[in-house]
């Protein structure tokens, strides 16, 4: 892994219109933001699927993410014509906005093209959610970033459902349970859906990925009450 500095582009005064173009879309790019705790004790678990769908994007897109700056494993890329960073906060959790803030800053990233992606125990198992904006509903990494926005929770979100722990079993430790076989063959498909909706979000617009979300969840419910 290499730690590398991020600096700004430089100027020319022989700068194709492409080449304009090309940095205008540099200097406002879409940040991509997976939530989760570092290392290998936490790979794989509920609390750490905001990583995975970040991982899935840049798998996807062709994005490398071996590059340590902003306290986070970063990386930049395209989808589609769109320039975009990815980022998965190495600071643990409660402190994610250590990571976000200092990228949001560095790029002058408006918050409306900040997208936060984390687990939600409030919603079931696999099911995707997108909202414009919101407070943190208990989540402490999304709590940590509104933090560092001085309060501003004006940035758009995908929630990845993990459902509720079973019986009277303690939030914390289910958060940080793997998941079973079933479970993953299930959260897999998410992946793929959360994917779409990204690219959907980033060349067609919030309120048709919002639909693309809402609409993939009205057929599923639909199917397994056929099926009941």
């Amino acid at each position: 892994m290499t730690i590398q500095s991020c600096s700004s582009p430089s100027s020319s005064a022989s700068l194709s219109t492409s080449e304009s173009k090309e940095m205008k879309k540099e200097a406002s790019p879409w940040l991509i933001v997976g939530l989760g705790n570092p290392g290998k004790k936490y790979a794989a678990t509920r609390h750490n699927v905001g990583f995975e769908m970040v991982d899935t994007i840049a798998e996807a897109e062709g994005i490398s993410m071996t590059t340590v700056s902003f306290k986070s494993l970063f990386g930049k890329g395209f989808i589609g014509d769109v320039p975009v960073i990815l980022a998965k906060p190495q600071t643990y959790m409660n402190s994610s906005g250590e990571s976000v803030g200092a990228i949001v800053s560095y790029y002058k990233i408006p918050l409306k093209q900040v997208l936060e992606i984390f687990d939600d125990l409030d919603l079931p198992f696999a099911k995707l959610r997108l909202l414009p904006k919101g407070g943190h509903g208990g989540h402490n990494g999304v709590k940590s970033v509104i933090n560092h926005f001085k309060g501003n929770s004006g940035f758009p979100r995908l929630r990845i459902g993990i459902g509720r722990p079973p019986g009277k079993m303690d939030p914390v430790a289910f958060v940080l349970r793997t998941f079973t076989k079933h479970e993953r063959e299930e959260l897999n498909f998410t992946l793929q859906d959360g994917l779409e909706a990204v690219r959907i979000l980033l060349l067609e617009g919030f309120d048709k990925s919002a639909t693309f979300v809402n609409s993939a969840k009205k057929i599923e419910q639909t199917v397994e009450e056929l099926l009941a």
